[in-house]
């Protein structure tokens, strides 16, 4: 059960960064009228938000948390499905998988909204109109993932 927790987090944590992406272009594209404006006319930044997340000051302490989270779902899992056939395992095994996503979300809310404050203040204080995950990026924009790392303290 951990070992496809740790590929559910990854994975979510993948959706979560694209969301990311998607909502701060779409906002740079209204904001500046379109792609040919906003490139040619305004700075672009680029952002590792995954190297961010990971140093970010609370990381430690909800991965310590999360996993006690799923330590204590799989205690709970272990205790009520001990008489249950296959099927009722089954299901209340995406029953437990489904609090373990929510209470993800939850823990993982007030730092990913930290780390958004982040990027746009740095963004701000550097003049760039747009800022792009740095893993879509073939070429150029102004690297701004240590100075939003440092900004959040973290390592």
């Amino acid at each position: 059960m951990i070992q496809l927790e740790k590929k559910q987090v990854k994975i979510i944590s993948v959706v979560i960064a694209v969301l990311f992406v998607a909502s701060v272009v779409a906002l740079a594209l209204t904001q500046s009228g379109g792609i040919a404006s906003a490139a040619g006319n305004s700075a672009v930044g680029v952002v590792d938000r995954e190297q961010v997340l990971s140093q970010h000051p609370k990381s430690s302490e909800l991965d310590s948390q999360f996993s006690a989270a799923v330590a204590e779902v799989k205690k709970d899992y272990d205790e009520k499905s001990q008489g249950m056939n296959d099927q009722e395992k089954q299901d209340y095994y995406r029953q437990c998988q489904q609090r373990l996503h929510q209470k993800q979300a939850e823990m993982m809310d007030p730092i990913i909204k930290s780390v958004e404050e982040a990027i746009k203040s740095t963004a701000d204080a550097k003049g760039l109109s747009i800022v792009i995950e740095k893993a879509v990026v073939v070429h150029g924009g102004q690297d701004i993932t240590q100075d939003v790392i440092k900004k959040l303290g973290g390592k």
